[in-house]
């Protein structure tokens, strides 16, 4: 089992328990419990978990924004540009928060001719510093770490769109659950985007492939394109995922 994946599916086992242990781990992965230590001691150097005895404890819901913009930024790069080369001049898109968001933003900058409509707060500021683009931040309460608005109040303003495309970055893409994510709120936002979309992209780098969070907001045969890294294909899930989902487009 590759590295990226023992990571993904240690993730997933704690998204599910809070807390885990090693000797599940290990039982759950088929590997040896010092392979599952050194596992243990670099997610949780990246701040992602925190060790306690005989296992290991989440150290939020999600790792923290900073870990996530400077983890995996070369895959994330290379699924932005291929979502930016899916998108036409003149076409409304959805999009939300989330660090794989702000690089598809950034790869879609030099574009004009846009309207987005989104949560973010980084991503609007990204497509208003370019002239030509038209761009709507969603009202709402504001969070102020994630930076992005969210509750009822985001959700409603959502249903007065109708756009083109949709583009969303779950925790976790999975055949049979389809995105999801960990935090409800942000599952009701992209929920939402999907249900008022013509088109859903679904950017998610390989190791996102095959995991189940703990909020599914949009079943796989509504996805359109999956936007991945070639690593996916190492993953056992990506078999499922592909029969499922409209087209697999890879970075």
């Amino acid at each position: 089992m590759w590295h990226e994946e023992r990571h993904s599916r240690i993730r997933d086992l704690l998204r599910t328990s809070g807390q885990v242990s090693v000797e599940r781990i290990v039982t759950e992965l088929g590997v040896s419990r010092e392979t599952i230590r050194r596992d243990l001691v670099e997610l949780a150097e990246r701040g992602e978990i925190r060790r306690v005895h005989g296992g290991a404890v989440l150290t939020g819901d999600e790792p923290p924004i900073d870990v996530r913009h400077a983890t995996r930024v070369r895959e994330k790069r290379a699924i932005a540009k291929k979502v930016a080369s899916l998108v036409e001049s003149g076409q409304t898109i959805f999009m939300d928060a989330g660090s794989t968001m702000n690089l598809v933003a950034e790869a879609l900058a030099t574009r004009s001719g846009l309207t987005i409509v989104t949560n973010a707060v980084d991503v609007a500021a990204r497509f208003a510093a370019r002239a030509g683009n038209e761009v709507h931040l969603l009202g709402g309460r504001f969070n102020a770490q994630t930076g992005c608005t969210q509750g009822a109040a985001t959700v409603a303003e959502i249903a007065r769109y109708q756009p083109h495309l949709t583009i969303l970055s779950p925790v976790g893409i999975d055949a049979k659950a389809g995105a999801s994510s960990f935090e409800m709120e942000e599952a009701e936002i992209a929920r939402a985007m999907c249900a008022n979309a013509r088109r859903i992209v679904i950017a998610a780098d390989h190791s996102k492939i095959g995991v189940r969070s703990r909020v599914a907001w949009c079943p796989a045969d509504r996805i359109d394109v999956l936007v991945t890294d070639r690593r996916s294909e190492k993953s056992r899930a990506i078999a499922a995922i592909r029969k499922a989902v409209g087209e697999i487009a890879y970075a």
